[in-house]
């Protein structure tokens, strides 16, 4: 009979797994021994906390949870902080986990990679579940794929002591696949219907939660006339459309676009200052009279609305679609006067931002459809506030919601993972390189198509920037960078160096070249 380790395998095959990152450890042994012509392909990353990053990235990507084995103790609190971006960005990822020897948890005894208890740790962060009898390890597969299905995802954590891997397990069967689609209130759509129906100035402002949600999220803004305000979760989105408004609401020519409406439909979006008031200065709109979706009912009440629906965004899409009466109006002049005036607010904010948005955009010129995810750094910090990529789902970061740093190593690896053949890129600072820089080796080993574009000023320079703003001495912020060109030798990548310019970055990315590469962009000023 097949062990526990064996059958975990087959049962996350079973649902869909594809591919697992993770890093062996004695305490997973019995784990590998499942992978082993197990069908499903393992990618080995530098680092916990990558491995945790690469599912997060894959996930965006794919649609699909990303996950991640990792060892007890250290192994798993090093993922900890990028379970934690997967929660801020309600990405689904499951983390497999060891722990210890059922006699000795909780008994404080030094056992190698102790924790004082493990689950209780996890606990605080998201649904966590301890698998001791080899019988429950199929019904505990089914409610970590439920929980990630249903509601609003985020991570799962699953921990099986070591002494209960190498047990023999039944098969576990494949579960029932957990519909996302919850029921929607009939009397609540009918009212938002009506709702929309009798305004003549709607916006919609749209998050995370619409993505996959394209074609339907236009056809409804082009039945309402209404202009869409993408958070940076939802970017990509109406790509060049006359209604698409892909700028953040913190920015005044946004908020008077929403101020200017006669009614708000809020879909997949929760909100937050990240994406709302980034500047922690208020002064965001009412919204006390918007219509809200959202599909996780803790959500809903979290800002005062006048009808929340509780729905997945592509329920309500389905729903309300039939229900609009199409019109016309001054939809298109008011999206495109929020977004002339949006781009034109930026060089207020700091001088140097509209240049930072230009070397966005010159690699979107360069590399057409290409999945650019972010780091934080000066340029992202730039195209969050305003930028209009080219593929739907195709620009994130963590430069919003939890914000952690050495985030765009892994999930760029991620991404190539989930989007085979398609050109990924991974935009991060010289500070945030050197978090995990080792992770650009996994690229070489896995043959995948990444460029990473490294803005390089020698600094924290955002963060040097805030403290002089707030008149403190700057301490800490000049962290001695890497000599690129020998980080790229070492990994066997690509190297170039170009003057912080569009066209010469432009240039770089277009030059023919073969597997991953750096690109390193000088900001001297």
């Amino acid at each position: 009979m097949r062990t526990v380790g064996q059958a975990l395998v087959e049962g996350l095959r079973q649902r869909g797994v594809e591919v697992v990152f993770g890093i062996p450890g004695v305490h997973t042994i019995e784990l590998y021994r499942g992978l082993a012509g197990g069908g499903i392909r393992h990618v080995t990353p530098r680092h916990e906390q990558a491995a945790a990053f690469m599912a997060d990235g894959y996930a965006r990507v794919s649609g699909k949870p990303g996950v991640a084995f990792v060892i007890t103790g250290p192994g798993l609190t090093n993922a900890l902080t990028a379970m934690a971006q997967a929660r801020a960005d309600s990405v689904p990822m499951l983390v497999v986990s060891g722990v210890n020897r059922r006699a000795s948890l909780g008994r404080g005894m030094g056992h190698l990679h102790e924790l004082p208890d493990q689950a209780g740790l996890m606990a605080r962060l998201c649904p966590t579940e301890r698998v001791e009898d080899p019988a429950a390890l199929s019904a505990a597969l089914d409610r970590a794929f439920a929980r990630m299905a249903t509601g609003r995802p985020g991570p799962v954590h699953i921990e099986i002591p070591t002494d209960v891997m190498g047990l023999a397990c039944p098969e576990p069967a494949l579960g029932a696949v957990a519909d996302a689609t919850a029921l929607l209130p009939e009397a609540g759509i009918a009212q938002a219907a009506a709702m929309l129906n009798g305004c003549d100035r709607a916006v919609i402002l749209a998050g995370g939660g619409a993505r996959g949600c394209d074609a339907a999220l236009t056809a409804l803004a082009e039945a309402l006339d209404a202009p869409v305000v993408m958070t940076v979760n939802a970017r990509g989105m109406l790509h060049g459309h006359g209604l698409g408004v892909p700028a953040s609401p913190s920015l005044d020519a946004v908020r008077g676009l929403i101020a200017g409406a006669d009614q708000v439909l809020a879909l997949g979006t929760e909100l937050g200052p990240t994406d709302y008031d980034m500047y922690m200065r208020g002064g965001l709109p009412d919204l006390s009279g918007m219509i809200r979706a959202d599909v996780c009912a803790d959500q809903l009440q979290r800002h005062p609305c006048a009808l929340p629906v509780q729905a997945t965004v592509a329920a309500m899409l389905a729903a309300l679609a039939p229900r609009i009466t199409p019109r016309k109006g001054d939809g298109a002049a008011r999206a495109r006067a929020a977004r002339g005036a949006a781009r034109a607010e930026l060089a207020g904010l700091h001088p140097s931002m509209p240049a930072q948005l230009a070397m966005v955009e010159a690699i979107r010129s360069a590399l057409p459809q290409a999945i650019i995810v972010g780091d934080s750094t000066q340029p992202v910090y730039a195209a969050n506030l305003f930028y209009d990529h080219d593929r739907a789902g195709g620009w994130f970061n963590a430069a919003t919601g939890y914000g952690a740093l050495g985030y765009g190593l892994g999930a760029a690896i991620g991404a190539a993972i989930a989007a085979p053949g398609t050109p990924v890129v991974c935009l991060i600072g010289d500070g945030g390189l050197q978090f995990d820089p080792a992770e650009m080796r996994v690229a070489v080993d896995e043959n995948l198509p990444v460029t990473y574009v490294v803005w390089n000023n020698a600094a924290y320079r955002e963060i040097a920037e805030a403290m002089r703003d707030a008149q403190t001495e700057v301490i800490g912020c000049s962290p001695s960078p890497l000599k690129l060109g020998h980080l790229a030798a070492a990994c066997d990548l690509g190297f170039e160096s170009v003057e912080n310019a569009p066209e010469a970055l432009a240039a770089a990315l277009t030059r023919p070249h073969r597997g991953p590469r750096l690109v390193e962009v000088r900001v001297t000023d």
